[in-house]
């Protein structure tokens, strides 16, 4: 089967899952999260994509993402995957590629959708039994956006700018969000559409926005259409 091209919207973030080969590691020491996060910072900075959620995994990585423009991300991925996998070989005295393919990708609807796969993200490590609390796990974006650490990688997005008037506001409201957890109805959801990458969004956002996205964002009913019948 062909792989769908890439679904892009102006001004929608999109949320982003690149793993390893095989499950395989690609974060083994403190040196390796801390070189990833410099060059995505600089690959972001220069493609012009606004990163404002992320967690690395050791062996996969979330990103919450706005791109300028329908190449941005996908030249901001390719950029830091380059260099990672030559650092990540020479280091761990390896040939090879790195990741599982090209990144998965889905665009993310702000108003429904954008706080949810926040703390989809921000939760992953707890989620996976490496922290009780997001805040103890310090390969994610959320010790910045509850105000615990200068996290010179995110940008805010206007649905967390609208969380309060002060920065104080803005994280205790945050905080409380990530603290309300996710359903597994909710993970799933993210995971499925993220993997097969349609649009995370209500039936009346793609209804809308359909029109003006690069592809289809919704899959289309399976099976052939009823045909009318004849009137008798």
């Amino acid at each position: 089967m062909a792989r769908l091209p890439r679904l892009f919207l102006p001004d929608c973030p999109q949320h982003v899952i690149q793993r390893g080969i095989n499950r395989m590691e690609i974060f083994r020491a403190r040196e390796d999260y801390q070189q990833f996060i410099q060059w995505l910072g600089s690959a972001a900075l220069e493609y012009g994509v606004q990163i404002h959620a992320y967690v690395l995994m050791s062996n996969h990585l979330h990103l919450l993402a706005t791109p300028k423009d329908d190449q941005a991300l996908g030249r901001m991925m390719q950029s830091v995957g380059r260099r990672y996998v030559q650092y990540f070989n020479a280091r761990y005295d390896r040939t090879g590629t790195l990741w599982e393919g090209r990144y998965r990708a889905t665009l993310v609807e702000s108003t429904r959708y954008f706080m949810v796969c926040s703390r989809y993200i921000e939760l992953n490590p707890v989620r996976a039994g490496l922290a009780n609390d997001p805040a103890q796990y310090p390969w994610s974006s959320y010790q910045g956006n509850v105000g615990l650490s200068q996290d010179l990688l995110l940008t805010p997005h206007h649905e967390y700018w609208a969380l309060g008037n002060t920065p104080f506001e803005r994280h205790a409201a945050y905080k409380a969000i990530v603290a309300q957890g996710l359903g597994q109805s909710e993970v799933d959801l993210i995971r499925q559409q993220t993997n097969k990458g349609w649009a995370l969004a209500s039936p009346e956002f793609i209804e809308k926005a359909d029109p003006q996205a690069s592809r289809r964002m919704m899959q289309k009913p399976k099976g052939r259409p009823l045909s009318r019948q004849k009137p008798s």
